[in-house]
């Protein structure tokens, strides 16, 4: 019953007509490349049916292989951004320099939907068939959620002799949205706890785990104000009031967040939380902290006595688990990149995701490589063309790489891009409860038993309401 429930809750924010007008289809049609393409090939931009832009390059001297690209963010807002599939056209030009077809889709709509963009990322690979034919080998490539949403691409489209042949998921959100945000849910809390201006005192109330009120009006802008009002973040250590550092050191040491990142994730814990809870959900709370014990702050005690408590609806989390949960039963050659310091999906996503695929007994599809690097959003080129490569030969030869030949083959692109390579291929990353407190037990949807999961099968592969 609460399954059904749970469906008929998720059907409900589809047929409510909330999500944007869709529009005609369009194109592709021919458009100036990006600098970072130029004119080594033909570009190409459109509207799928859909709703959602995307944009294509083709190389004038084209390998025959083609590389579908999901999308990290999620970005927010209603309507599919037409630029921001011929930015990430511009920011993957190094697949076109290796001679691979691009195909990018901005997705139907922003905000949150992993099963959506996973969709919207097939549609596109389709699409390409129809106006270009089909290519010899087709590649998805995550960045980021993105890599949650092209390993869900490889799980539900990428069965053995269908149309993937393998995929590169580089700094993945790879833990899922059931446990792979647990880290901003308790920053969400800790924050308050010590600043309370997120909501002020004399402002509407609201439950934590809602992320935001759903009619604010608060800004970034407005955001970046308060966190600076309670911690000095933005200031020098020396301009910082003896409360704002206590504030922030007591923080960053119970969430374990970086302090570059602390903004952005506190974002993410306000706005795209919103998204989540309000406007996919149903206002239903897929989020528990109940028996987090916090430490590392100057008083625990009086932390974990005062910090906001809340418990998951087991409907809402089992939702998102579907939505966005990966099983680990993959069927083709992935290969993983993922920055050791990397502040934003911290390295130990690796863990639970060689965890889900190992759980699956699927590890031989599998190898994971990790860089001494401290960024997210941008690695070296070096290494995605190396990556690239490497996940090609593993496909067209049969032979599975290991970290240590994925290391050694990067000079070859390193003389060609000089952006370095940084391989650590004796490197492991700790499990994803080391770094991210645990929650207890919950019905997530790797641990589905074989019946529920047929149920779920039977709905339209959308997932979280488009």
């Amino acid at each position: 019953m609460a399954l059904a429930m749970g469906v008929a809750g998720l059907l409900a924010g589809v047929v409510s007509g909330t999500g944007p007008a869709q529009a005609a289809p369009s194109g592709p049609g021919i458009t100036t490349c990006p600098a970072g393409v130029g004119d080594e090939a033909t570009c190409y931009t459109g509207r799928d049916s859909d709703g959602a832009y995307y944009a294509i390059a083709v190389p004038k001297q084209w390998n025959g292989s083609l590389v579908v690209h999901a999308h990290g963010g999620p970005d927010l807002g209603d309507e599919s951004d037409p630029q921001r599939s011929v930015g990430d056209l511009d920011r993957w030009a190094v697949m076109v320099d290796e001679g691979y077809a691009w195909a990018g889709s901005s997705y139907r709509r922003g905000g949150y939907g992993t099963r959506m963009a996973a969709a919207d990322t097939e549609h596109l690979r389709r699409l390409f068939v129809d106006e270009f034919g089909r290519p010899e080998r087709t590649y998805v490539h995550g960045q980021s959620w993105g890599g949650d949403v092209a390993a869900k691409v490889v799980e539900e489209y990428g069965k053995k002799g269908g149309p993937y042949d393998g995929a590169l998921l580089t700094s993945g959100v790879l833990a899922g949205g059931s446990r792979g945000y647990d880290y901003r849910v308790d920053l969400r809390v800790v924050y308050q706890y010590y600043c309370r201006n997120l909501p002020r005192p004399d402002e509407p109330q609201y439950p934590l785990w809602q992320g935001l009120r759903p009619a604010s009006t608060l800004t970034t802008a407005g955001l970046r104000a308060r966190l600076q009002e309670c911690t000095g973040y933005a200031s020098a250590p020396q301009d910082r009031t003896a409360l704002q550092q206590r504030n922030l050191d007591d923080i960053l040491a119970v969430t374990r967040i970086p302090e570059r990142t602390l903004e952005s994730h506190l974002r993410f814990s306000v706005f795209t939380f919103r998204d989540i809870v309000h406007n996919r959900l149903g206002d239903r709370n897929p989020f528990d902290n109940a028996r987090v014990r916090y430490s590392g702050s100057h008083d625990d005690e009086a932390l974990n006595k005062g910090v906001e408590r809340f418990s998951a609806d087991p409907a809402a989390r089992r939702d998102l688990s579907y939505d966005s949960d990966l099983t680990g039963r993959i069927s083709l050659p992935v290969l993983t990149m993922h920055a050791i310091d990397d502040p934003t999906a911290f390295v130990e996503h690796e863990a639970a995701y060689r965890a889900s695929v190992e759980g699956a007994h699927r590890g031989k599809h599998l190898v994971q490589t990790f860089t001494e690097e401290s960024e997210h959003s941008e690695l070296s080129d070096s290494e995605y063309a190396n990556s690239i490569s490497a996940l090609d030969a593993w496909v067209r030869t049969g032979k599975k790489p290991t970290p240590r030949s994925v290391t050694s083959s990067c000079a070859r692109f390193d003389r060609a891009y000089g952006t370095g390579c940084f391989y650590a291929p004796d490197f492991r990353p700790a499990p994803y409860a080391s770094r991210v407190r645990p929650r207890p037990g919950g019905l997530s949807w790797p641990a589905m038993t074989v019946a529920q999961e047929r149920s779920w099968s039977r709905i339209d592969g959308v997932g979280i309401a488009p």
